[in-house]
């Protein structure tokens, strides 16, 4: 059985030593090695005068421009090239205008049957008395199926660029982050809430009109959308985002815009089919002048309006918050 030794008989130990020199609390080489404070290194004026001297000789060799070879060389090779590729570009551009047909030529290439058909045969075969409509929504509707796809494309960019991630407390609950957002504005501005309680149901109105009355007038989905949004910007900037969000959300905005462009695509793969195949389409153009005419390009309007209203919102929206 193992005794136990008194403190001074164990501090001699070697055990002890190693122990206090591992955890710390003892130098193993105070004492034991001679040492001596170092003095503070003092360099002379001189010495100091002569290094700053030889520093700025350095930087001005290393900066001298004005005295630089090369760099005087590039300056005017660079100089020439410019005035050169200037007067290659101006000369090209010259040519390419002398080529062109005569304004106003009826043989110019933009007098063709296409431009014809549209203007002739446009009210007969698509239905619609807004000839621009007919066109870009019916002749060339697969051209804005992209255009609406893009639309789509770039807002899903910018929610990967400019989404800012939720904050969350210790209890892991969202931070709102409202007072924050309008700290830069006025929260309760009478004026501007009062404006947008008298304005914002026309302007959503008038842009519901515009969308339903472009197969028969100036409009369409395009331009409809785009004074949506505007309505809902301006509500937005007078309520803010807690009143905003109560019908317009994130989640609101993708089902729209999904169900949007579904529905287009599904309007239009069957016209695609049915004018490839050269069959006969079951739908009605109905009376032209009628809102319920046009086949479906009152139906292609709505899903265009949609789209472009929720990507004007949804812009303006990442730009201001990063996120809904």
């Amino acid at each position: 059985m193992s005794r136990k030794i008194p403190d001074s008989e164990y501090e001699k130990t070697l055990s002890y030593k190693l122990k206090s020199w591992l955890d710390g609390t003892k130098d193993a080489f105070v004492g034991t090695v001679e040492m001596k404070p170092q003095p503070d290194f003092c360099e002379d004026e001189e010495t100091l005068i002569k290094r700053e001297k030889e520093k700025k000789q350095r930087k001005e060799r290393v900066y001298d421009i004005a005295n630089n070879i090369e760099i005087n060389i590039f300056k005017k090779f660079y100089s020439v090239f410019c005035v050169a590729f200037c007067l290659f570009l101006v000369t090209m551009l010259l040519i390419a205008v002398s080529y062109l047909p005569s304004y106003g030529h009826p043989e110019n290439p933009v007098n063709n049957e296409v431009s014809e058909r549209y203007i002739e045969s446009g009210l007969q075969e698509t239905g619609a008395v807004n000839i621009v409509t007919g066109m870009i929504l019916d002749y060339r509707a697969f051209d804005t199926l992209g255009e609406s796809h893009v639309l789509f494309i770039a807002t899903c960019t910018v929610l990967i660029l400019l989404r800012r991630d939720r904050k969350k407390d210790e209890w892991g609950n969202d931070i709102d982050i409202e007072v924050n957002d309008r700290i830069y504005e006025p929260k309760n501005d009478l004026i501007l809430q009062t404006a947008a309680r008298v304005l914002v149901p026309p302007i959503i109105i008038f842009g519901i009109y515009v969308i339903l009355g472009g197969h028969l007038g100036p409009g369409g989905g395009f331009s409809g959308g785009a004074i949506i949004g505007a309505g809902l910007i301006l509500y937005l900037n007078a309520f803010g985002f807690k009143k905003t969000e109560r019908f317009f959300k994130e989640k609101t905005y993708k089902i729209m815009s999904v169900c949007a462009l579904g529905c287009y695509c599904l309007a239009k793969s069957y016209s695609f089919y049915t004018g490839a195949n050269h069959i006969e389409s079951v739908i009605p153009l109905g009376t032209p002048g009628a809102i319920l005419s046009s086949g479906l390009i009152l139906i292609l309007n709505i899903c265009v309006g949609i789209v472009v209203a929720g990507t004007m919102y949804t812009f303006y929206v990442m730009f201001r918050k990063g996120g809904y």
